[in-house]
This record gives C-alpha cells, structure tokens and sequence, in this order.
C-alpha cells in the first residue's frame, strides 16, 4: 500500500504566510502527525552523510509489510543495535553470525544481504545521532526522515523550514520541550501581530486605507435618514379564529396572557390613594404653558386637545375624584417638569417640582399589574425630571420602568386597528421613549435599553397634535409649516446605537469616522433650513435642544480617541474634530441669540401669552441638562485650543442659564478650575505643547473620565469604599446630609453650598476668557474682574495691557 501526501514537497509559502501556516499547526499534537505513519525501514531514505539509493518519489513512499520472527527485518530490528557505526558491513556480519542470521548456507543470498547491511547501516548511524534531526521533528519529538535533497514530511506538512541547527537542538534538549513550544508559538504570534500593526499604521499614515462608503456604511449598520423602521412580517389568518380567541381568553387565565393589546383588563387591585389637593388654577395653567413650550415641543407624548379636555373636567369638578389614579400620577409629573422650565420668579423651582413628582409617585399602585399608556407616560416624565434634577442614576432606573411598561402594553409592536388618535399617541409616546433611551444613554456612557431589532412601529405623524382626530389627520391649508421636532430628533438617535458600538473599540479608524460624519451630514440636512450650518437666519431657541444632539454625537465620536491607547498624531485630530463641533455649536448659538424678527411664527398654546422676546429668557426657558452639559464640553476645547470668543459665546449662553439647572453649577465650577490650570500653563509658556500635557487632555476630555470602558486616569487607582472614606473625611457630615425634598444625595455627585459657591459665579469665567481674549489679541487693558475695584486690578509694570501671569 502507499500513503499519499498532497502537500509534500510544496513550495515554502511566503513569510507572512508561512508564520501564520506555523502559529495554526504548532498547537496540533505531534501523535497526529502524518509522519508517523511514514516508515522509517527499507532503502527509500538515505542518511545525509552518507551515500546510497535515490530516494523514492515523495508522494508515493512504498511501506514493507509488518516483519515476521526469522526474518531479515525482524532480525535488523533487533540485530542492528549492537553495530557500530565504524564496523561496515563487516562488522554487520560478525554481529549477525552468532545469531545464526549471518552468512553461510543459513544467511540471507547476497542481494538481500546487500540491500539489509545499507539498510542497518543508515539506521545504527542515525540512531547513534550522528544525523540529527531537524529543529522541528527534535522539538516535537518525532522521527526525522529527512534526507540530503528533500525535507522532512513533518515540516512538509506544516509548511515550515527544515532546518539543522546544533545550537538550537542543544538548547531544546536543556529545556521543557512543551514550554519551549508554547514561547515560540507566542513569539510567532506576536511578530506577526506586530507586523501587521506597522504596515495598518503605514497606511493610515500615507492616507492609502480608503474603504468604500457604502461598505463601510453597511458593516456599521447606520440607519438611512427618513426611513421607518423594518417591519415584521405577520402569519396569515386563514379563516375566523374569533371562537378560538374566545377560549383562549376563557383557559389560559392563570397561565399566559394573549399578547398586548388583545387581552382584557383584568379587575385592578383595590387601590384608594389620599387624593391631593389640586393647586391654583393659575399656577397650573403657567406650569402647564411651560411644559407645552419645552418637553412638549421635542417630545410630543400627549395629545394636547384631549389632555387639556380632561384638565377642564378636573378643575371643573375641583378634585381628582372620578379619573383613574394613573392620569392623576400623570397630570402631577406634567407639573413637575413644568416647574423646571419656568423661569416665573414667584415659583418655587425647583421644590414645587420635587414636591408635585413625590404626589405623582403616591398616586402610581406598587401591585398593579394591568398596565396602560399613562403608565408609561408618567414614568418618561419622572425619568426627564430626576435627569433635570441632576440625578441621573435614579433617571436611569426610571427610564428602564418606562421601557418595561412600554413592551407590556406592547407599544413597541404596530398593533391594531386602533383608533386614529390612539394609534398616533401609541407611536409618539414610543418613540419618546426611544429618543430619550438614546440620550441618556450616550449621555451617561450606558449600554441602550432598546433594541432596533424590536422596535417594530411607524414613525408617527410630522404634524401638530391639535390637526389630528379620529376622523383623520386634518391640516387646514395656509397653516405654517410644522415644528414638530420628534422627527428630526429620531433621525439623530438611530445613530446612537452603531455609535456606541463603535465606542467599545480602544480607537476608531479613520475610515469610520469619515462614515459617521457622512451620516451626520445627512442627519443635518433633514432640519428645517434655519438649523444648517452656515446659515444666517434667526433660529428659534427651541431649535438648540434637538440640533445640538447631532453636535454632541459628533463631539462624543471624536472625543474616544483622546485614551493614551492613540498615539500622539491621533490624539491631536482627535482635538482638532473636537473644536470643529465645537465651532458649529457656536454658529448656531450665536443666530439663536439675536432677535427674532417681527415675522417670526411663534407657536403656542391655547391662552399662552406672548412671551418675552430676549433671548436669555428663552434660553432659560428651554435649556435642559443635556444642553448645559454640550456647551460646557465645546467650552472646554475652544479654551484649550485658544478659541477664546466662541469659548466666550458659550460662557454667556451658560451665564443665562445660571442656577436653573444644578448641573449648570457644576459645570462652571469644572470650568473655573480648568481656566486657572490653563491660565497657568500659559504663564510658564507651556501653552503651544498641550496637546503633549497628559494632565491636561485628561481635563479636557471631561466626562469622558466617568465612563467604565472609555476612561484611563483611574486605572489603577482606589477602589471601594477608600474614596468614599476619603471624602467623609474631608467634608463633614452635616455639610452632605440634605433631606429628601432637598435631594439627598452622595457626597461624590453634588457639591455642597460653600463648594458651589467658591469659584465666583459665571460672571468670573465671563471676565476671564474676555481677558484672555484681549491678551491673546494684544490688545489694551480689560476691566477689573467682577467684585474688584478698577484701582485694584493687577497690571503689568512694563506694559498698560493686562498679562498672563495678572489675569490669575
């Protein structure tokens, strides 16, 4: 018989190839090789040192039959072992002859004698390791067939070199053979590994990596802008299943329900809450203008006409009594958030707030458990708000009980026939749900609650909730065109999801960034013309919110390549994008800015009075925590790269927020610190090396140092309960302690008052970057700084304009 070996012999592969072909097969075990199946007897193989027959074609090596007891190869098995590799075929006679193998009437005939001496004289010259064998065979232990014209089957079969060296097979001998094996695979694997980094980063650095878009485009799985998402396709109903229904809804009870909406509402537990006393009819209607103005705009989850119906009846009995506790829990949170977008001076923000959202609270039933819409709605609310408060861990356990109340009703499924108005509501308040999972979520670095692969519901209608009845959707002609923001918002948050699984990679290619801001170009284009950049008309403030999602996305993208995992080159594109979206912020600020003009369509509620015209009190009236958050990042990057008047346009938009949400506080009081650090690096002349200053990329990278996966500084760093020790220490406790109206909360998230107080207001970073600005500017002396008398402020004695080393 004859053992084929197709891969004998081959041509070596090329190096990369051949280190990879190594690093797969040296993990198989050398018992499975097919060399061992090779047989090392007969004249096929000649010793390399010295002379004999060709050796026989490779693929077909001839394998004699198994020996018997008597015969030539049996007795060469066992014979041969006392031959000494000097004796010849002499000394193979004289070995054999006691034995009766030799010559004489009992030998073998001369041929066979002839062909067995060369046979046992390769094998006890081989045995005797006068022919070594090959680093490979000796490593793993096998037998070499080598000869002095063809390598070894074994290292035929992995594609590697055969080759002898003394000094290699001395060390394998010195040491573990299996360790010796595992290092060399690692090295193997590791010289690979950086070969092909060197040659990813040539690439990138002559710019010859240029992948298709579309390609690109699909293997991040971005949405197309405008494009609803994939819709399930439903079994067919054959014929009326009506009875079957019917007994399924009869003997399942206790089992399963039918899927949502099609089971009945079962009886609700007994749940008679203290029903609490409405507030003034005027303070109501404000806070409900206040909540059309701002949520409402962006997220429209009521249906304003039937919501305002229910509200007279309400007020109209003068209590609670008659409507489910639910729309009461509801009505309660549409307060709250109200409060928190008022800017009334006669209104208690934010403790009405906390006040109305605990009354919502006692009105929602820990046990029930036949849940509708207001449900859900009433949870979004207490998610908005805690996250408007600054709390934004208890936000994010709220938004995952309006998700859960979301996929029980079955709001994430295209249900129906429903009712027009219904059908509409169920879509808007899911796709509220939706926009808001996506901004808490990059919000926060936190993993998204929502699937794309589940949602499986139309975009809801682009038009105003007060054209749509049950009889349709009725838009007279001549009306203004629409400001319904949840479209535009929605386009924007199908990115979130591929980009924070881009977020997950230690760096982002440039490749895919370039994809990304593709589709934020795309995302762009589909805002109303006031919202492009580069335009010069007035943009509505009510704009700023859902178009400066796209700008903080892009801010987010770009940021992830500040880690000391890039190297330096990167991480300075890395600022420069940073400062681009920066940029475009401020572009679009400052029109928001400017007065609107007297033909500007103003949108309001029934009985809204005309509110004022300043811009800061439209901003006031509008900005949430998410928008103070992006401005204080592109604050931070216009600093650091020297951006002083946009840096100073955003300062002044954060200044007319002030105190109206906590974490404006926070962010100035981050940003007060970072323009004395900076202040100071540019008085020792540091300032042209920043990008260089790890102290400094780790302040300008913000939040990014609150996220578990993305942040580096802590590495390293204390865990458990050390800080938490660390910060009881050093501020007392009665300092931290607030009650529960006051928002308790840890001491590592809030500042206290003395510490929220001790940087100087907005006013100081006002004066401060306008000071930079006309140092940077050499221009002549600014102003003393705000509580400082013009006699006291510090001027350089050789010159009248105000320095670097002055302005800390």
């Amino acid at each position: 018989m004859a053992l084929h070996h197709p891969q004998s012999f081959q041509q070596p592969p090329p190096p990369q190839a051949q280190s990879a072909h190594s690093y797969e097969s040296s993990s198989v075990s050398s018992n499975a090789s097919p060399s061992r199946n090779t047989s090392m007897q007969g004249g096929g193989m000649s010793s390399r040192t010295g002379g004999g027959p060709a050796p026989l074609h490779p693929h077909h090596i001839s394998i004699p039959p198994a020996p018997t007891p008597g015969s030539s190869s049996y007795a060469q098995s066992y014979g041969s072992r006392s031959v000494s590799p000097k004796s010849g075929l002499g000394g193979l006679h004289d070995s054999m002859a006691p034995n009766g193998l030799g010559g004489g009437k009992h030998g073998l005939p001369p041929t066979q004698l002839s062909a067995g001496g060369l046979q046992a004289q390769k094998r006890a010259y081989r045995q005797r390791r006068k022919d070594p064998s090959c680093d490979a065979c000796r490593e793993r232990k096998v037998k070499c067939d080598a000869t002095d014209t063809a390598s070894c089957s074994e290292c035929s079969s992995r594609n590697v070199k055969c080759q002898f060296t003394k000094e290699t097979n001395r060390r394998m001998s010195s040491i573990n053979l299996t360790g010796a094996r595992q290092v060399q695979d690692l090295e193997k694997q590791l010289a690979q590994a950086r070969q092909q980094i060197n040659h990813l980063r040539s690439l990138m650095k002559d710019g010859a990596m240029e992948v298709d878009s579309e390609a690109a485009h699909q293997s991040l799985n971005l949405p197309e802008v405008g494009s609803n998402s994939r819709r399930r396709q439903r079994p067919p109903v054959a014929q009326d299943l009506s009875r079957v229904r019917a007994n399924l809804r009869n003997y399942s009870q206790g089992i399963f329900k039918p899927p949502p909406p099609y089971h009945r509402l079962g009886v609700p537990p007994s749940f008679s809450p203290v029903l609490p006393d409405l507030p003034p009819r005027e303070v109501a209607d404000h806070l409900l203008r206040q909540y059309y103005s701002s949520i409402h705009t962006v997220i429209p989850i009521l249906h304003w006409p039937n919501f305002q119906h229910e509200y007279e009846a309400v007020y109209k009995v003068g209590s609670l009594q008659g409507v489910p506790p639910v729309w009461g829990s509801l009505f309660f949170s549409v307060l709250a958030v109200g409060v928190l977008y008022s800017v009334d001076p006669s209104i208690n923000r934010p403790h009405d707030g906390k006040k109305y959202i605990e009354t919502s609270r006692m009105l929602t039933d820990l046990w029930n458990d036949e849940f509708t819409i207001d449900h859900a709605r009433s949870a979004l609310l207490t998610s908005i708000f805690l996250t408007e408060l600054n709390l934004k861990s208890a936000a994010w356990v709220w938004l995952g009980s309006s998700i859960n109340i979301s996929h029980n009703i079955g709001l994430h499924c295209e249900t129906g026939p429903w009712p027009v108005v219904e059908g509409e509501m169920r879509r808007r308040v899911w796709w509220g749900i939706y926009v808001w999972d996506r901004l808490l979520a990059i919000e926060l670095g936190r993993p998204l609650r929502i699937d794309d692969d589940d949602c499986d519901v139309g975009l809801p209608c682009p038009v105003e909730d007060h054209f749509i009845y049950d009889t349709g959707v009725l838009v007279p002609s001549g009306s203004p065109p629409t400001s319904n923001l949840l479209i535009t918002s929605i386009h924007v948050v199908r990115l979130m999801a591929p980009l924070l699984r881009t977020l997950k990679a230690p760096a982002i290619a440039p490749p895919t960034l370039k994809t990304f801001e593709s589709h934020f170009a795309a995302c762009m284009a589909s805002f109303p013309p006031s919202c492009q950049i580069g335009s010069d008309q007035y943009l509505d403030p009510r704009y700023l919110s859902p178009v400066f999602y796209l700008q903080k996305a892009r801010l987010v993208l770009h940021r992830h390549n500040l880690s000391t995992a890039c190297a330096p080159d990167v991480r300075t594109a890395a600022v420069d994008h940073c400062v681009s979206a920066a940029r475009d912020t401020v572009q679009l600020l400052s029109r928001a800015m400017q007065a609107p003009p007297e033909s500007s369509y103003e949108r309001s509620s029934p009985g809204q009075a005309h509110a004022s015209n300043r811009w800061e009190t439209k901003l006031g009236a509008i900005a949430s925590t998410m928008l103070c958050t992006h401005l204080w990042r592109c604050t931070l990057f216009l600093c650091f790269r020297g951006y002083y008047s946009e840096a100073l346009a955003c300062a002044s938009a954060s200044a007319a927020i002030g105190d109206l949400r906590p974490v404006n506080i926070s962010c100035g009081r981050n940003l007060s610190f970072f323009l004395r650090a900076l202040v100071e690096k540019l008085r020792r002349g540091e300032g042209s090396n920043l990008d260089k200053d790890e102290e400094m990329m780790a302040y300008v990278s913000g939040d990014l140092q609150g996220s578990t996966e993305n942040s580096w500084i802590w590495n390293g760093s204390e865990t458990g309960m050390t800080p938490n020790n660390t910060e009881q220490a050093a501020s007392p406790k009665s300092e931290r302690q607030e009650s529960r109206t006051g928002g308790s909360v840890s001491p590592s998230t809030v500042p206290t008052h003395e510490e929220a107080s001790d940087w100087g207001g907005w006013e100081q970073i006002v004066w401060l970057l306008q000071a930079l600005q006309h140092e940077h500017q050499g221009q002549s002396a600014y102003g003393a700084p705000p509580g400082q008398s013009a006699s006291a402020q510090p001027l350089s004695q050789s010159s009248s304009r105000i320095s670097i080393a002055n302005i800390i």
